[in-house]
Formats: structure tokens, sequence, C-alpha cells
């Protein structure tokens, strides 16, 4: 396998990987925390808000995530750029760039898909471990962060080491609206060096790395939680 393109192409690539990581650190973080309260959400007793919730995440999941990209870029994208006001604002150099989008996209489906998850999780905590904490005079925000949500997380912990790298994998489809990625970048390799299969095999090892790196880290997490307890 000839990898002497690697030299003058590894800046491209470096800068490509520092891009699906941030994608992927960026949606986790934010769609993490949309995911709590879609799962709060659907555990409400307000059917208003719970059915709503219902409602958003069965249109999220419901759909392809790139079509929710093209949504967003091309929709939503374009829509903004025929403001004045917002093409001469100070967000204007983020709303033009497709990564805020693909973001953004990718939060949503975290937020839909990990919700649900979590909303297993949380069902799933025994009400006696609830109720003791009450009887020890917690307030209700006290046994969400002390008590619920901690035990749910370690329940589903499995179940979020997947969803984790099946996110990481969906970092890929930011390449569709000219976000140079990882893939992105690999196929500007292949465009100008005319190889196919190295570039790609590259991506697909790079990709295994960030996998493993993943689930380990999951897995170290879990033995952290077990020794605290």
């Amino acid at each position: 396998m000839d990898l002497t393109w690697l030299n003058d192409f590894s800046s491209e690539l470096l800068r490509g990987a520092g891009l699906t990581v941030q994608l992927l650190l960026i949606s986790a973080a934010f769609g993490f925390v949309l995911a709590i309260a879609m799962a709060l959400g659907r555990l409400s007793n307000s059917v208003v808000l719970a059915n709503a919730c219902r409602f958003v995440s069965s249109v999220i999941r419901g759909t392809p995530l790139l079509v929710q990209i093209y949504i967003l870029y091309y929709g939503v994208g374009s829509v903004l750029a025929s403001y004045p006001l917002i093409r001469g604002g100070v967000l204007w150099p983020y709303l033009r760039e497709g990564f805020w989008y693909v973001a953004l996209a990718l939060t949503l489906s975290v937020g839909a898909y990990v919700g649900e998850v979590l909303r297993s999780g949380l069902r799933a905590v025994p009400r006696g471990e609830l109720e003791a904490a009450r009887a020890y005079g917690m307030r209700r925000g006290q046994i969400l962060r002390r008590i619920w949500l901690p035990r749910a997380l370690q329940m589903v912990r499995p179940t979020l080491a997947g969803e984790s790298v099946m996110l990481l994998k969906s970092t890929a489809l930011a390449s569709t609206v000219a976000v140079t990625d990882l893939l992105g970048a690999a196929n500007i390799v292949r465009s100008q060096t005319l190889r196919v299969y190295e570039p790609l095999l590259l991506v697909a090892i790079t990709y295994i790395v960030l996998a493993l790196i993943i689930e380990k880290s999951f897995k170290l997490m879990g033995t952290t939680s077990q020794r605290r307890v």
C-alpha cells in the first residue's frame, strides 16, 4: 500500500479529525442536557408537556438524520441568509457555516434518542430508593441529582456507550454540507490523488480507534462508579 500521499495531506486530515471530535463533543454535551429535559418531560404529570415531548421525539427519531441536516442547512440557513439584518449581525459568521447546522441536528438527535434511553432508566429506578430519599428530607432537585439520575445512568451505561459510538459515526454526514470533517478531508485527498481506497481505509481505522476510546471510557466510568458504591 502506497502512503506517500499522506505527507502532503496530513494537515488536512488532522484538521478534519479535529473537526469530527469537536462535532462529537459539542453534540454529545448539549444533546445530553436536552435528553435529560426530554426524559423528564416524558415522565411529567402534565399531559400537555408529556405529549409535546413525545411528539418532538417521534418526529426526530422518525426522520432520517441526513434529511434533518438538509432542512437545517439548506432550508433554515437559506431563510436566515435572506434577512439583511441577520447577515449583518454578529452571529452571521456562525450561521453561514455548515458546522453549526450539523451540530444542531446531531444535538437534536442525541436529545431524542438518549432521551428515550434515559426515560427507561429513570422508570427502572426502584421507587423505594426515591421514597427513602424523600423521607430523608431531600428536595426534588436533590433527589434527581443525587439519587434518581445517577442510578438511571448506571443502569443504561452500556446503551449510552452504544449511542455515543453511533453519534461518532453520524458525524460523517457533515461532509454532505461542505464541512471538511475527517471524511470530507479524505474525499479531498481522493479527488486530488485519484486514490480510492487508501484514504477511506485511513478514515475507517481512525473511526475504529475513536470508537474503542469511547467504549473504554464508558467502561472506566462504570468501574469507578462501582468502586464508589
